[in-house]
């Protein structure tokens, strides 16, 4: 697959690995940040940013005119889903060590950035993210909505329907963006999934955060780039959502190209799939 083969010939030189080690020490960092950090000239750095681009290990964002650098972990799950688990992981630990790097993040961070590439139509990935015969599949939940921009969201799980004003939908142009605000941490949560109240009403406490789907037509997959954001740094919730984002994905992912989601135990409580 000429993705994958992208992803090892990026992996292959030393100087991209330094900048994957630089953006996992601090990810969301500009090109003026990754040349400060490292030993190369601006021109190389951008050289080989393009290929770990290309190879979807780093993804992009603009904040305003300034283009921001991501580390992403799709690629290396791919290759672990793939590979790893069929061999002695001693063989291959490296990658594995590479695989939970990405997904731990780096420390003080107040976004998740995770881009995809899947092959399906907008439309169809539209479908997964809205409606609950998709979303009761790979996240165990549905969402009680219309999708207007205002709208409230009840997010219903094992019966358990949670409920709160400021869940809305912010942003909705169908096939192309979706964006919503964060569940609330309550009670309801708490016996949805058993948890310890006390517990959630620290997650109460952080600020609500907010989620957006970006959805871009690429030949003929999808990219999908998913923003997590509005956390304050060491925040408790933003380490769940980097865990629980990567798994839900690559599940919706695996659902969309071959009809069935990827096996998994009762997802854990406060991750993207807790709801």
């Amino acid at each position: 697959m000429a993705r994958m083969d992208e992803v090892f010939k990026a992996l292959a030189d030393g100087s991209r690995r330094r900048l994957l080690d630089s953006l996992n020490t601090r990810t969301g960092q500009s090109l003026r940040e990754l040349c400060a950090g490292l030993a190369m000239t601006r021109q190389s750095v951008s050289k080989h940013l393009a290929v770990l681009e290309a190879a979807n290990l780093v993804s992009t964002l603009w904040r305003g005119r300034e283009k921001l650098h991501y580390l992403n972990a799709e690629p290396i799950n791919a290759i672990a889903d793939r590979w790893i688990e069929q061999y002695d992981r001693g063989r291959v630990r490296a990658l594995a060590d590479l695989k939970s790097a990405l997904e731990q993040g780096p420390m003080g961070e107040r976004e998740f950035v995770y881009t995809s590439y899947i092959n399906t139509t907008p439309e169809r990935l539209w479908q997964a993210l809205t409606d609950p015969a998709f979303t009761s599949q790979y996240w165990g939940i549905t969402f009680d909505t219309d999708w207007q921009v205002g709208s409230e969201m009840v997010w219903v799980h094992n019966g358990v329907r949670i409920v709160g004003p400021e869940q809305v939908v912010l942003e909705a142009e169908p096939y192309r963006r979706l964006s919503y605000a964060w569940h609330d941490f309550s009670p309801e949560f708490a016996r949805a999934y058993e948890m310890d109240p006390a517990e959630v009403a620290k997650l109460a406490e952080e600020p609500r955060s907010r989620v957006s789907f970006e959805i871009e037509p690429r030949g003929g997959a999808v990219r999908l780039t998913v923003v997590h954001q509005g956390f304050v740094p060491g925040s408790s919730l933003l380490e769940s959502v980097s865990e629980g984002w990567s798994e839900l994905l690559s599940s919706m992912k695996t659902l969309l190209e071959t009809g069935e989601p990827l096996p998994q135990g009762e997802p854990e409580p406060a991750t993207p799939a807790a709801g």
